[in-house]
């Protein structure tokens, strides 16, 4: 894709979700806080989304404050509202009212030099299927082995 930079990717999420549908979000941020993540000063391991009046707000992401500014920096774990058309908020509304459905944002980039999310409407993993991922992940690691040996000879 043109003109998109990657700045966090949440792989944890990938594990501990099934993820059924992903959405483009952007971000209202204040001040610094564009700053700090163009800087990469972000951490989101136990954030979430949650709908409350029709918004989108994502809770427990932490934007560090930015280093070179003054006094009038920004608070860095008040919830951000999440831009979504009025349909895209319904439709996850509806979804996320079924049993087990949560959002949860699953990458960080800049597109056109703005911050976007990548908002997944996920279902959680039980301890059985996560041991299956990591069957499967070694298995694949295995393979790959293999395969270097003897294309090495």
């Amino acid at each position: 894709m043109a003109g998109r930079k990657n700045i966090a990717e949440n792989r944890k999420a990938r594990f501990d979700y099934f993820i059924e549908d992903t959405y483009e979000c952007g971000i209202e941020l204040q001040g610094t806080e564009v700053k700090s993540v163009k800087n990469g000063s972000i951490s989101f391991p136990d954030a979430f989304a949650e709908i409350t009046d029709g918004e989108v707000w994502i809770k427990n992401l932490h934007i560090s404050e930015y280093f070179f500014s003054s006094v009038f920096n920004h608070n860095p774990d008040r919830p951000k509202k999440l831009l979504l058309h009025r349909e895209e908020i319904k439709k996850l509304s509806r979804k996320v009212d079924e049993k087990g459905y949560t959002l949860i944002p699953l990458d960080f980039y800049l597109k056109n030099g703005r911050v976007k999310v990548t908002l997944g409407v996920c279902k959680g993993k039980k301890q059985y299927d996560k041991r299956e991922a990591i069957k499967n992940r070694d298995l694949d690691r295995e393979m790959q082995r293999d395969f270097s040996k003897r294309l090495r000879g």
